[in-house]
């Protein structure tokens, strides 16, 4: 598991997936080659499945585009952890059944080569051998991750949704 560290506040939605692409690219695959481009070239040869995220205050600013979440998700990105998240974002993510954990105290105490680990419904992050707690996800919330996002959730609730054929 790696953990790409950008010590930043405000990485909006433009530096995770540049605006020139929204209305070309909607599927994982095709959002990959263009996440987090401006802010990391290298991340989509670099990150695997299991690899945490972490930044400073406000993550996700800007634009509604879902694209950078949508790409995180497709690359199996296990949880972004920052300092805060912008509304629209992390309700973004909640939807795509991404785990957003927003605790300062665990971005701050992250040194280069630390081992990160998360465990949402205990509320707690794990960096080195130091752990912190943040308040634990509500249930409601943690069945819609678990279910892979609030589509997944409602056909797994309620049955298959949409027109039926």
């Amino acid at each position: 598991m790696s953990v790409f560290y950008y010590h930043q506040d405000d990485i909006n939605t433009d530096l995770l997936f540049p605006g020139k692409y929204t209305y070309q690219c909607s599927s994982g695959p095709e959002i990959k080659e263009h996440l987090f481009e401006d802010l990391d070239p290298t991340f989509k040869e670099k990150v695997q499945p299991g690899d945490v995220v972490m930044a400073g205050e406000n993550f996700g600013c800007g634009s509604s585009r879902e694209q950078p979440v949508v790409g995180l998700k497709y690359l199996g990105v296990k949880a972004v952890i920052a300092c805060s998240f912008a509304r629209i974002f992390y309700r973004s993510a909640i939807n795509q059944g991404l785990l957003l954990i927003a605790c300062p105290e665990a971005v701050a105490a992250y040194a280069e080569g630390d081992e990160v680990d998360v465990n949402p419904t205990e509320g707690k992050v794990k960096v080195g051998d130091r752990t912190f707690e943040f308040p634990p996800l509500p249930d409601e919330i943690m069945e819609i991750l678990e279910d892979g996002g609030l589509l997944s959730h409602l056909r797994k609730t309620y049955g298959r949704t949409g027109s039926e054929e």
